[in-house]
């Protein structure tokens, strides 16, 4: 990479686009030596990968482990903090090989290239193993006898560790550490569930007796500690001192031009960082793009790949959800082997898995949180200077960033909420604990009181005299997406030739795989011939067309039950349950160069439902008068 790639970009940033120009300034490295009372087996392993001293953080992660303490490292992106965990876990291995340590990600990417890491220190006894829905059954018996370093995520844990917990005997009773890396994924919904699962877990190893160590790493949020002990129900000590090195970061807000001043139309975001994405590769500039979507992650590519030659279009891709492991892990070796110049992710690729040095970053919208907006332009620029770009959307939120940068560069990173509590998130997790072993009440410590009080509750648990258990002939964990998604995916087939090329969830195929759709798959059209619901199954054959299909949705909110009612300045405030119902009503044909409307097609999908929580607001009629004249009133809820 070049040593000064500033002068690259110069003339591209230099447009009416240009809604803001600044610079982030560098920050030097502050280092220790490695440890004393490390394991020198260990320090002779770093040694060899290069590794000769800590960052100031990553010891006092060292330091805090070593008095046996729960520790969250909360820094920002390439700073280390895999080494800041990992550290403790490879001493403890190297003094006692029959410790065992487990390693939970969000994503399948993120273990495999923390295995391809660990495999990389060529420590003697380390025994590093992924166990995934990837992973073959003959490989299962063997991971769970001879693997001290099992790497998984967490809907492998409820579903395939849990409750199959008297096989994973020897790996609970010797279970000295949890690694949760990512923690700030674990937030709402997700969060929640994720969080019953890590205090079932703590209560099974308590029955084996043991009490592993929990130690996260989780980018920059505001409230990293309070995090830790509502995922583990544990305290824990944080260590947010960044003390790694950064280099001066050039960030830019780049708005797309207006086309009609009077309505304040403005050129389409997907096509304007598909222009940028196309001039950065060109001047051999690696660049990742961040996208909102999967279609518009494949969109961007498409169009960056129309614009650049037949050379560069070689080493561009795009990254997502929905590809088949062999895909997905192709993109990987090509990105962290430097072959490919743009890839156009969504945030599967805002994580922390390892792609080596980058350039640029994109992020084509705003994310929704300041936190990931962070975590994005931190992959440029880690060691050279590099350039973080938000290319503004027609969004109201988008827009006022475009005219007040401030109030976004100044502000803050948010918290990560979560509710484990929650009965509708809490109840089947009970069920599902129950199911594990009689619950009595000392299992108040791990899985919290409210477990103990649903359980006399819940209908499906019998008390008798060893505790609740679980009536049922099935396992309950298998009912419950930790996600809060379908687990009946859709496969997508060419059907020229058979081969899959991909899965899609069912609350997206609807969406995205309904007759007559454009499917994009590693930048290359198909079209949609046939849905099967029944089989779950979408036939494909290629096409090449000048245009993509977006569908229209009716939507109707219902409300289920108000629980919490509030006057504020003399307008109800509502907080309940309520049901969404959506259905495809139709799919429109839009021009791929301008995004106008071909035409509209009829059809009706199938109605999905589902149950959420929600606030609303009942205002007083002499409030409303005169708004309904207001053409952007729906504009008013960016406000909440």
């Amino acid at each position: 990479m070049a040593t000064d790639v500033a002068p690259a970009w110069a003339d591209i940033l230099d447009g009416e686009e240009i809604a803001y120009r600044g610079v982030e300034p560098p920050r030097t490295a502050r280092t220790e030596p490695l440890p004393d009372n490390l394991d020198p087996r260990v320090a002779s392993a770093l040694v060899a990968t290069g590794v000769t001293s800590l960052y100031q953080h990553q010891a006092e992660a060292w330091e805090a482990a070593s008095r046996g303490e729960n520790v969250v490292v909360t820094t920002g992106t390439a700073s280390g903090k895999s080494l800041a965990f990992n550290l403790p876990v490879l001493d403890a291995i190297a003094r006692a090989p029959k410790t065992r340590a487990l390693y939970v990600y969000p994503t399948k990417a993120l273990a495999q290239d923390q295995a391809r890491a660990l495999a990389g220190l060529r420590l003697k006894g380390l025994k590093p193993a992924i166990y995934d829905g990837d992973t073959p059954a003959e490989r299962r018996w063997q991971i769970r006898k001879w693997s001290n370093l099992i790497l998984t995520n967490p809907d492998m844990l409820h579903v395939g560790v849990l409750p199959h917990h008297d096989r994973w005997g020897d790996v609970l009773h010797n279970l000295r550490f949890v690694v949760v890396d990512e923690a700030h994924v674990y937030r709402g919904v997700f969060g929640s569930h994720v969080a019953n699962v890590l205090r079932r877990l703590r209560r099974l190893a308590r029955i084996y007796d043991a009490g592993p160590q929990f130690l996260l790493a989780s980018a920059t949020i505001a409230n990293a500690g309070e995090l830790a002990q509502a995922l583990t129900g544990e305290p824990a000590t944080v260590v947010e001192r960044d003390t790694s090195p950064k280099a001066e970061r050039e960030v830019v807000i780049w708005n797309p031009p207006l086309l009609d001043p009077e309505l304040g139309q403005r050129a389409s975001a997907l096509g304007e960082a598909a222009r940028l994405l196309s001039q950065l590769t060109t001047r051999g500039l690696r660049t990742i793009c961040f996208a909102k979507s999967r279609k518009a992650a494949e969109l961007i590519h498409r169009f960056t790949a129309e614009r650049v030659d037949a050379a560069t279009a070689k080493r561009l891709a795009p990254y997502r959800a929905g590809y088949t492991p062999e895909q997905r892990r192709e993109i990987e070796r090509r990105l962290v082997e430097g072959e490919l110049l743009g890839v156009t992710a969504t945030d599967a690729l805002e994580l922390g898995i390892d792609i080596g040095l980058l350039d640029c970053a994109i992020s084509v919208g705003f994310p929704g949180t300041v936190a990931s907006l962070r975590q994005q332009w931190g992959r440029a620029g880690r060691r050279e200077r590099g350039l973080a770009v938000l290319v503004a959307s027609e969004d109201a939120l988008d827009q006022f960033f475009a005219r007040e940068p401030e109030a976004l560069l100044s502000r803050n990173v948010e918290a990560a909420i979560l509710d484990h509590a929650n009965p509708r998130i809490l109840d089947p997790h009970v069920l599902s604990a129950a199911f594990e072993a009689p619950l009595d009440e000392g299992d108040a410590d791990t899985l919290g009181g409210e477990a103990l009080e649903r359980a006399a509750a819940l209908p499906e648990l019998e008390h008798t005299p060893a505790g609740y258990v679980w009536k049922g002939r099935d396992y309950p964990a298998a009912r419950i997406s930790l996600r809060s998604g379908d687990a009946d995916s859709f496969t997508v087939v060419d059907a020229e030739t058979g081969s899959v090329l991909g899965l899609v969830e069912r609350e997206r195929a609807y969406s995205t795989v309904h007759e007559g759709a454009v499917y994009l798959h590693l930048g290359e059209q198909y079209l949609v011939e046939e849905l099967d619901l029944e089989g779950r199954v979408a036939l494909v054959a290629p096409v090449n067309v000048d245009w993509y299909t977006q569908v229209k949705k009716e939507t109707e909110t219902t409300i289920e039950e108000a629980e919490r009612i509030e006057s504020r300045l003399g307008v109800d405030l509502h907080f309940g349950r309520v049901s969404v119902s959506e259905q495809v009503i139709a799919y429109a044909r839009k021009a791929v160069r301008d995004g106008s409307t071909i035409d509209v097609v009829p059809m009706l999908m199938p109605e999905t439902t589902f149950e959420t929580e929600a606030i609303w607001f009942s205002p007083e009629p002499a409030h409303l008068e005169g708004l309904e004249q207001m053409p952007t009133l729906l504009g008013t809820l960016h406000a909440a």
